[in-house]
């Protein structure tokens, strides 16, 4: 009787360490969240600002307004917009919003990594962070620079592959953590 009544409080005790370890991950992941989303606000308020006297909003509204359906190569009719070399200050500030969430996503995986989080959050920060740098990246390459219909439906695809790229990096920390 008394073994049972040890063996009880144990798994007892055991439940209570587990719950507080359960307890403990949550309130990181809402701090995280927090992190995340108070950055994601500052980040489009200093891309706006910093772009205030380009009169950004009024680009953007631009941008939207000029689209039309353009035929590639591949035949198919793809949304584009009328004159892709027209919205330079709008690629622009897209690219300053990605550094941005880029840096972002940098420190979010340094406190993952401090913070002991769970290796699936960790890999879905490092498919992010690929996925943020590499876009920044297209964007200087194909948008920012003399940007044509064709460099446009260019820009697309890279994105696609920037967005595989991102799973594999995901799928990399995921296989290094397994062994």
């Amino acid at each position: 009787m008394a073994l049972a009544a040890n063996s009880q409080r144990e798994r007892n005790k055991l439940n209570g360490e587990v719950g507080a370890q359960v307890r403990a991950q949550k309130e990181n992941e809402r701090l995280f969240s927090a992190i995340s989303a108070g950055a994601f606000f500052i980040i489009v308020g200093i891309v706006y600002v910093a772009n205030l006297s380009q009169n950004l909003l009024d680009r953007i509204i631009a941008f939207f307004s000029s689209f039309t359906f353009a035929q590639p190569i591949t035949g198919l009719y793809l949304p584009a917009p009328i004159s892709p070399a027209a919205h330079v200050v709008l690629y622009q500030a897209f690219f300053q919003f990605c550094i941005g969430i880029g840096i972002l996503q940098v420190i979010l995986l340094i406190l993952r990594l401090l913070w002991n989080s769970p290796i699936a959050k960790t890999a879905e920060v490092m498919g992010n962070l690929v996925f943020w740098f590499g876009t920044s990246y297209l964007v200087t390459t194909y948008l920012n620079n003399a940007t044509n219909m064709s460099r446009w439906f260019v820009f697309w695809a890279g994105i696609l592959m920037i967005l595989g790229l991102s799973f594999v990096a995901r799928a990399f920390v995921l296989l290094v953590k397994r062994k």
